[in-house]
């Protein structure tokens, strides 16, 4: 598969002026320098790092699938946790009723807490031509239902590789239904954001690729710092540096899939230093903490990240 170097040739050329202001260089696997919480930006508004706390409601899943907690309650949860923003995980809808969305939408704007994004289950990876275009319509569905509410971003999923296909191929995939579907939601000024999530991108290299080819300001990568499996040459928080200048909403958590602890620090200085701006939504995983529930897993993580974007961000 010659991903490899497309990813190589790109960073070369569109990635390599972002990639070069940020700090980080043309290496994957480039160390973060130290120093102060934001770099001396000079007033380059392209330069100044905006970074903000944000909370997917997929962390508190568990409540929202037991009826123990209310889309309604988890954005005033937000409030509560003194957050910037909340990540609308579209599977806890209690429907697509226009009435309903809109309802979301003004409790939102009532409670002066942005709609980060939204997030849908749709995989791309699909290797019969019916279930790509099924796909397609799907995220399309979604795109006017993250429109209706008001949230500028929708998280989709490539998928995982079938039986018998090769890599190329699911790339392709991925590619011709990405083209389509952001083509879609551009219109409507929505940015999809494919997540590096398991299966066939979880790999810098991998989603790189898909984002030179298909080519659109629409389409990003929904960059979540866990999930990247190191190699030999690169490890995770290379990969999470080559990606962050196509990142949108970014999730947080603070223990990779290996329950190895992320160095939080180095990973907000990284994004300061590309002058990023977005959302650090926080997706807690209780199972990568002894069980320990939401109710106190997530407002034990919110402080940190609080703390981390006032401390890397120029605003």
């Amino acid at each position: 598969m010659q991903d490899k170097m497309i990813r190589r040739d790109f960073l070369k050329t569109a990635g390599a002026g972002v990639l070069a202001s940020a700090g980080l260089g043309m290496k994957l696997d480039a160390q973060p320098q130290a120093g102060s919480a934001a770099a001396d930006v000079g007033g380059d508004p392209a330069k100044m790092p905006r970074l903000f706390a944000g909370c997917c409601a997929y962390s508190y899943r568990a409540m929202l699938t037991h009826g123990q907690m209310t889309l309604e309650q988890f954005i005033e949860k937000a409030v509560e946790l003194k957050l910037d923003g909340v990540d609308m995980t579209l599977y806890y809808l209690k429907s697509q009723d226009p009435a309903y969305l809109a309802s979301l939408r003004y409790l939102a704007y009532k409670n002066a807490m942005p709609l980060s994004g939204a997030a849908c289950g749709s995989s791309m990876v699909q290797a019969d031509a019916a279930k790509r275009a099924d796909t397609l319509n799907q995220i399309k569905q979604w795109v006017d239902v993250a429109d209706q509410l008001g949230a500028s971003h929708l998280r989709v999923f490539a998928g995982k590789l079938p039986p018998g296909a090769t890599m190329q191929e699911a790339v392709g995939w991925v590619v011709d239904t990405m083209k389509a579907a952001s083509d879609y939601s551009g219109k409507k000024g929505i940015v999809l954001g494919m997540e590096d999530h398991s299966g066939v991108s979880q790999s810098a290299d991998v989603c790189l690729e898909i984002m030179h080819r298909v080519d659109s300001p629409y389409a990003r990568i929904n960059l979540d710092i866990t999930h990247f499996i190191p190699t030999a040459t690169e490890d995770a928080y290379a990969q999470i540096a080559a990606c962050i200048p196509y990142a949108t909403v970014s999730h947080i958590r603070d223990k990779f899939d290996d329950g190895t602890p992320i160095d939080m620090d180095r990973v907000w200085r990284m994004y300061a230093e590309a002058g990023h701006k977005g959302y650090m939504s926080i997706e807690y995983e209780g199972d990568n903490h002894g069980g320990v529930p939401a109710e106190i897993g997530v407002p034990k993580l919110a402080v940190k990240v609080r703390e981390l974007c006032r401390k890397y961000s120029t605003v």
